[in-house]
């Protein structure tokens, strides 16, 4: 059976509001995934596409820095939350499929899609309709959960097996890395963090008040001696001359 992932995530909009509160300790893991996704942001950059925008954190950070953030999401329901939870004069929305992205080549500086391609159906295709998009030296960063281990559950409607959450792939480093290798590719580089005994022992309860730089230490420590990382955060950079 095909996934019809256009009404999937309409649907999922309007009985999901990713502007909620979360838990403590789900707040705190995707505090630090956000603070590194910005981390590996060019520093240059001056216009983001955010795809899959959901609670549209990309543009409460980089909007007031002066950069201009483009909302995306196959939802309507997403778009118009985020432009109206934060109205920056260069904040747009826009809805659009991210296999048909409605933009020129090479149109935004940096890309982001947080938490996305474990949800689409065809990853390769994914990642290759995105870096169109990114302008010559500019970055498409990605990130994802880490070797995942896809979860199924009996659907009480159609009574076949349906992964939870909808995460059709899971990924390593290898397979995100060879997603693309196309001639203008410059560098692919990789991080794995977020440690799962941290977060399982709760010690969010401390470390949610250390800065990025000295939490990344201790994440970092940890999985040297565990290594049990939550998430994955890929950026492929696009050459800076033509190829």
């Amino acid at each position: 059976m095909t996934f019809d992932y256009k009404t999937h995530y309409e649907l999922d909009a309007t009985h999901f509001d990713y502007f909620e509160a979360r838990l403590p300790v789900v707040a705190h893991s995707e505090r630090r995934l956000a603070e590194w996704i910005l981390s590996v942001v060019p520093k240059n950059a001056k216009s983001v596409l955010d795809v899959g925008c959901g609670r549209a954190w990309v543009a409460q950070a980089l909007c007031p820095k002066g950069i201009e953030v483009c909302s995306m999401d196959i939802s309507p329901t997403n778009v118009e939350k985020a432009l109206s939870r934060y109205p920056f004069n260069n904040h747009k929305g826009i809805v659009g499929d991210a296999f048909n992205l409605p933009f020129e080549d090479e149109s935004f500086d940096c890309v982001i899609a947080s938490e996305v391609i474990e949800h689409v159906p065809d990853p390769e295709a994914f990642v290759k309709s995105l870096f169109r998009v990114v302008k010559k030296g500019g970055a498409l960063i990605i990130s994802t959960p880490y070797k995942e281990k896809l979860r199924y559950e009996l659907c009480v409607h159609c009574h076949r097996l349906t992964p939870a959450n909808a995460h059709l792939h899971s990924f390593d480093e290898r397979r995100l890395t060879n997603l693309y290798r196309e001639n203008d590719l410059e560098t692919v580089k990789w991080w794995a963090f977020n440690n799962k005994a941290l977060l399982f022992l709760r010690t969010y309860i401390l470390l949610q008040f250390l800065p990025f730089g000295a939490w990344k230490l201790i994440d970092k420590a940890v999985n040297l001696i565990f290594n049990k990382p939550v998430n994955i955060v890929v950026a492929y950079q696009k050459k800076s001359l033509a190829f």
